[in-house]
């Protein structure tokens, strides 16, 4: 479907139901890690924060509990325009904010959420990355990014 400049409207866009689709998977799953972070799960995330971070264990793991919280809600809610790649953005960058607790778990071999050994902790670095294209790809942040840097100089 076009509009009637002949350009692609957002809604037919290529994988348009499959973004749609994966934005409400990986906001779900940010729903469900920050309320396990608040509840259930807590002393397993609390394996994961580094020594070397110079707060409570217990703040960090609330407040990152909160942020995937609104997170994962602000996924759920974004449905076009600006606001939905700059949710994406912000998503990519949390993935990256929270790596070096992934990598802590590595080096120090704290065994969490069931990964008992290098190799399982391993993989879970490896899919770090996959998380933060997720949430570039779903939002189409990444896709968008010319037209956004276009809107910045104007």
């Amino acid at each position: 479907m076009t509009d009637d400049h002949g350009r692609v409207r957002s809604g037919a866009r290529a994988g348009g139901w499959a973004r749609t689709v994966g934005r409400w998977i990986l906001g779900l799953f940010l729903l469900f890690a920050g309320i396990s972070h608040l509840t259930w799960a807590r002393s397993e995330f609390l394996a994961q924060v580094p020594g070397w971070v110079p707060m409570d264990a217990d703040l960090v793991v609330i407040a990152s509990g909160v942020v995937e919280v609104a997170l994962g809600a602000a996924l759920l809610l974004a449905r076009q325009g600006r606001w939905r790649v700059l949710v994406g953005w912000v998503v990519a960058a949390f993935f990256v904010a929270i790596f070096p607790g992934n990598i802590s778990q590595f080096v120090t071999g704290t065994d969490a959420f069931g990964l008992e050994s290098d190799l399982a902790r391993g993989l879970r670095l490896l899919f770090q990355p996959v998380l933060v294209v997720w949430a570039l790809w779903c939002t189409r942040a990444w896709a968008e990014r010319p037209a956004m840097l276009r809107r910045r100089r104007d």
